[in-house]
């Protein structure tokens, strides 16, 4: 049965909204007025083919689901349905224990679509911009397998492991660039108002500044003379490589580039291949054909020469070759990732091969991270230390050449 978005006015003059369910739009008002409603505006939730439901307008919108709700939906979706509720039953739960009127809406659109007879994965993927193809792939083997319930488990648990180790990095990386951010004030500032004070102090000697004085002096003036320009063309050249990455050519060649760095390049491989095991081995396990398996897994790279390489082995695959020699052909992916397939290959358990693999993966992501995290912080923090120890020491410098000359 279609769900309908209602707002009306009840007896007291005050305007109710909610989501309502009927076979029409007049079924719909006839329902509101035996509630002693008002209908004012009465509109169908669910996707339609003239693209007047949610769906459509939702793309303009920000999307209702975070990555954080989105994982914990899931999980309560899989407990619903693998303690025996049906997914009309479960769904309805959802809709009524919803956090806010969005995610009501979508998720009694959601009911609707299957009251209406349509799959839970073809409703999802009326909603693009909540659910991923990855997401719609796996609902969709889950309900072809008849276990819904265990495929939403582990689709859950894969979203909260890429939350946390997308949390992990983030905290790693968040105080280095604080401190980097705090530094550049902190010079900004010393270069901008301390350091001309000093050359005002002094403008009237006839004497020889020091030579660090004199330096800073030059890069002070640099700084208040050209460092707005500066800034513009730091902001221009940011956004012409943000254009320029915008073709596939040039964006393939600089991610390439970017594998190459000493230590980011390897963070951004390991990384990139943890998430691409992870995706394969949660798809495989549900039952995705192996093919379609790796298109999907390939979208969700970030990096796209490693993307690139996904999508040349799976080119491999189709013509016949096992995965495991496939990846092994490219050498931007870590070999642990072809061996651990190699051995799901010979045994029969690919799935939980490539979990391993994805696993252990991303714990060496996350040990890299935190030692450059611990390395950067105190380098930072000295090389603060020494740059504003030279601009002080800038400054100090011609205040004790005075005094020698008074004395």
């Amino acid at each position: 049965m279609p769900a309908y978005a209602f707002e009306a006015l009840d007896a007291e003059g005050t305007t109710q909204k909610g989501v309502i369910e009927a076979d029409t739009a007049r079924a719909a008002r006839g329902l509101l007025r035996n509630r002693a409603l008002v209908p004012l505006e009465v509109r169908p939730v669910a996707a339609s083919e003239s693209g007047g439901g949610l769906a459509q307008r939702d793309l303009f919108r920000r999307a209702v689901f975070g990555s954080t709700g989105l994982a914990i939906w899931t999980r309560q979706l899989a407990g619903l349905v693998a303690s025996g509720l049906t997914l009309e039953r479960a769904l309805t739960a959802l809709a009524d224990e919803a956090d806010n009127q969005q995610q009501h809406h979508l998720v009694a659109a959601l009911r609707a679509e299957v009251n209406a007879g349509s799959s839970f994965a073809k409703a999802l993927g009326r909603f693009p911009r909540e659910f991923s193809e990855i997401y719609i792939a796996v609902v969709g083997a889950g309900e072809q397998s008849g276990h819904l319930g265990a495929v939403l488990e582990r689709l859950a648990d894969d979203l909260e492991e890429r939350q946390a180790l997308n949390a992990k990095l983030l905290a790693a990386t968040l105080y280095p660039a604080i401190v980097t951010v705090a530094a550049i004030a902190i010079v900004l500032l010393l270069m901008t108002y301390v350091v001309p004070q000093v050359a005002n102090v002094f403008a009237g000697t006839k004497r020889a500044l020091p030579l660090l004085t004199t330096i800073m002096l030059g890069l002070s003036a640099f700084v208040r003379s050209w460092g707005l320009l500066v800034l513009v063309a730091l902001g221009a050249a940011f956004a012409a490589l943000r254009l320029s990455l915008r073709n596939e050519a040039f964006r393939q060649r600089f991610d390439a580039g970017w594998l190459t760095l000493p230590l980011v390049g390897r963070l951004s491989r390991g990384y990139n291949a943890a998430r691409f095991a992870g995706t394969l081995a949660m798809l495989a396990g549900a039952g995705v054909p192996i093919l379609k398996a790796l298109q999907a897994a390939a979208e969700t790279l970030g990096n796209r020469a490693m993307r690139a390489d996904a999508l040349d082995a799976l080119v491999l695959v189709r013509e016949g070759a096992p995965l495991a020699t496939a990846l092994a052909q490219k050498k931007r992916f870590p070999g642990l990732l072809g061996m651990f397939a190699r051995l799901g290959e010979q045994t029969g358990q690919l799935p939980a091969m490539l979990q391993r693999a994805a696993n252990q993966l991303s714990a060496e992501v996350q040990r890299r991270a935190l030692q450059l995290a611990t390395l950067l912080e105190p380098l930072l923090i000295v090389g603060m230390g020494l740059v504003v120890m030279l601009i002080v020491l800038a400054v100090l410098l011609p205040i004790i050449q005075l005094n020698q000359w008074v004395r």
